[in-house]
Parts: C-alpha cells; sequence; structure tokens
C-alpha cells in the first residue's frame, strides 16, 4: 500500500461543474484531491479487506438478530421503547437494505480493524461509485496511469441492480435529505441517477416537505402518497421526530430500513466484541469508561450516535488528548481500544468499504492531517497495480 503523487487533470474542475460534482470543495476548503492516490496489491483487496467486510457484514447482521430479540440489548443500544415492535417486524420482514460502509484502519500490512458501521446514512456515495471511476479513466487515457491499473469498484453497477430489485415495477421512487447539505443533495441526486438508469422514476424532496395525511400515510410536497422513499436521515432522528408515531401505521418502505438502527449505532461495537471477543478484525470495546479501563491503556469514546468524527474523544493513560465537538453524547457512550489510524507522510488514513445487496462493492479512502476523520477530511482516489 502506497500513496503516489499525481498530476491534478486539467480543467478537472470544470468536469465536476459538467458532472453535477458541486461538493469537490466546502466552506472554502478542498474535499476532493487528487494531487495523489493510494495504491493496493489485489492481495491486499482481496484478503485484507474484501474477505473482512463480508464476514463483518454477516457478524452485523448476527448482532441485529440477537438485539431486536433482547429487551437488553435494545436498551443499552438506546433505542425508544415504543419503536421495539417497529425495528422487530422490520427485521422479521426482512425489509431490503440498499448499501452501507464500514470503516477500517488499515495499513497494507496488518489486519485491517473496524472502527464503526455506516449502515443508515452514509455518504461518499458519488465520489466513490463515479467520480474516482472517472479519475482513473482519464489518467489512463492521458498516460498519466498505467493501462494494466485498476480499481476495486463495483459500486454503482450493483446500486444500479439493487434499486432494480427493491423498488417494485411501476412504482416512484422517492429520495429525501435535509435542506442544509450540499453533500446530501448530490448524494441524493446520483442516487435518483442510478434508479432512472435501472428504469425506475424518482422524485427528490426535503425531509421538510414530508407531511401525513388523514389516513396516516406518509406524503410528498405534492401531497402523492409516498411507497418507497430513500432517506439521508438517521434513525436516531427518525424515531424521535413528531411523525415518528405514524412510522408502524403505513405501508411505506423505507430505504434504510428501520432495523438499520442497530447497525448504525456505536453499541454495535460492544456487541461484536461481546459476540466475537478476540477477532482479529474487531478492537475491544466496552459500554463504560470503568469496564474499559480495566483491559485497556487507551481508548477512544464514542457517543452511540456520533456522525463524522463528532464528540470523539481519544484517551490515553487516563488522560484526554483530543476532543471534537459536537451535539452528539447524551444517549450514552462506547469506549473502543485505541487503534490509531495509519500514517502515510503527515497524512491520517481511513479506508470505508462499501457493500450492495450484503456483498462487499469496493472501497473510499479519506485522510487528515489529524487522527480523527471528520466531514471535511479530503477524499483520494485509488488504483490496484501488482
Amino acid at each position: 500500500m502506497f500513496r503516489n503523487s499525481i498530476s491534478e487533470r486539467p480543467q478537472w474542475r470544470e468536469r465536476a461543474t459538467e458532472y453535477g460534482f458541486h461538493f469537490h470543495s466546502m466552506y472554502g476548503q478542498p474535499y476532493w484531491d487528487e494531487g495523489a492516490y493510494y495504491q493496493f496489491s489485489l492481495r491486499q483487496i482481496e484478503q485484507d479487506l474484501e474477505a473482512p467486510t463480508a464476514e463483518i457484514h454477516q457478524m452485523c447482521l448476527h448482532v441485529v438478530d440477537k438485539v431486536v430479540h433482547n429487551e437488553r440489548w435494545l436498551s443499552a443500544f438506546a433505542i425508544p421503547e415504543s419503536h421495539w415492535d417497529l425495528i422487530l417486524a422490520s427485521w422479521q420482514r426482512q425489509d431490503p437494505s440498499l448499501y452501507s460502509r464500514l470503516d477500517f484502519a488499515y495499513d497494507g500490512k496488518n489486519p485491517a480493524k473496524l472502527y464503526e458501521n455506516n449502515a443508515d446514512t452514509p455518504t461518499s456515495l458519488y465520489e466513490t461509485g463515479f467520480w474516482q471511476w472517472l479519475w482513473l479513466e482519464e489518467n489512463v487515457d492521458l498516460g498519466t496511469l498505467r493501462r494494466d491499473c485498476d480499481q476495486f469498484n463495483s459500486l454503482q453497477e450493483k446500486l444500479i441492480a439493487r434499486l432494480a430489485h427493491i423498488v417494485p415495477p411501476g412504482q416512484l421512487l422517492h429520495l429525501a435529505c435535509c435542506a442544509d447539505s450540499v453533500e446530501d443533495w448530490g448524494t441524493i441526486t446520483y442516487l435518483a441517477d442510478c434508479a432512472e438508469e435501472a428504469g425506475i422514476a424518482t422524485h427528490r424532496l426535503l425531509m421538510s416537505d414530508l407531511g401525513i395525511d388523514a389516513r396516516h400515510r406518509f406524503t410528498d410536497d405534492s401531497n402523492r402518497v409516498i411507497d418507497n422513499v430513500f432517506k439521508l436521515y438517521p434513525w436516531e432522528f427518525m424515531l424521535r421526530e413528531q411523525f415518528g408515531e405514524f412510522l408502524s401505521q403505513n405501508s411505506t418502505r423505507w430505504l434504510e430500513p428501520p432495523w438499520k438502527s442497530v447497525l448504525s449505532n456505536k453499541a454495535l461495537l460492544v456487541a461484536l466484541w461481546e459476540m466475537f471477543p478476540g477477532h482479529p478484525n474487531l478492537l475491544p470495546a466496552y459500554f463504560t469508561e470503568q469496564e474499559a479501563g480495566r483491559v485497556l491503556r487507551d481508548f477512544v469514546r464514542k457517543p452511540l450516535f456520533s456522525r463524522e468524527g463528532a464528540n470523539v474523544t481519544v484517551v490515553q493513560s487516563g488522560i484526554p488528548v483530543q476532543t471534537v465537538g459536537g451535539p452528539y453524547g447524551e444517549e450514552g457512550h462506547v469506549y473502543q481500544a485505541y487503534h490509531p489510524v495509519p500514517r502515510f507522510g503527515d497524512q491520517h488514513v481511513l479506508i470505508g468499504s462499501w457493500l450492495v445487496d450484503d456483498q462487499p462493492a469496493g472501497i473510499s479512502v479519506r485522510e487528515d492531517t489529524g487522527p480523527i476523520t471528520q466531514d471535511l477530511s479530503r477524499y483520494l482516489p485509488h488504483v490496484i497495480l501488482e
């Protein structure tokens, strides 16, 4: 695994505008970075990332089956008791899932270690499935990369096939996100494009445009009943919204489904360690600082619902050495063994491993000058080359 410098493509920003990649820079900072790329061997991809991704995903599904049937676990996951039946019914119906992303620390030599499962609202989808592949093709054509360069990336084709399987023929797919994120709007636009490639009609809207009719059915901004909706809005918020009481009273099909609220929760890390202790791709994790302190010298405190590194604290020898602010934490925390993100030069590197329809579908690479990956951590492309 190498970090290699490379020249930027001529006029790539104009190409980004042409293809709708409007969030390649955010808040005055670069997000997409093609001044370098990461190089993997096929063995590293297949044995060190793809195989563990498939195995850990199945372990996570095992955890879901245990949690939804167990009040102790449901309480530990801070899932409101009023929605336990909703989540159990969703799991028992086998409500279909679209995609998810496992985040790993991986240095190319040692076993990849799972940091968390982004199973509900993972972003960086467009730049993984389409934009980094376009980067590869154009650099090969330019002669900047060798023609035998490949990429671990079947994300887009798998998304198209999965959407075609999930959405019944002739039905509309709604896609919703919040109003204040150009990245989220870009994500649902990309998914809409994938759905339309699969022959599915789509309609994008804001979460604030969701309504409830007299029969307690969810409706869109044109008062149409919503049959299928992808929502880039986390279940921990959904279950606590005013409309939460109606979630179990109608037949709206949600992507991701309610049972994904188990996998997107950091309590999953504790459940995995309890059910699969010592697994080479897992880090020890506990619910209390006292438990963690008995066996761990250094650990990371993570809120159950934290996203993009918010409210994460690194503790070494009992002393907090780094903290990221944010709105999370009241719901509780987990304490995971500190395993530093690998460094390549001055950059700390995180690998995101994607799944669609329970199958590994590609990777994304994020890097930052700091050890905690956050929302503006840069995205770099990758290649496979022996």
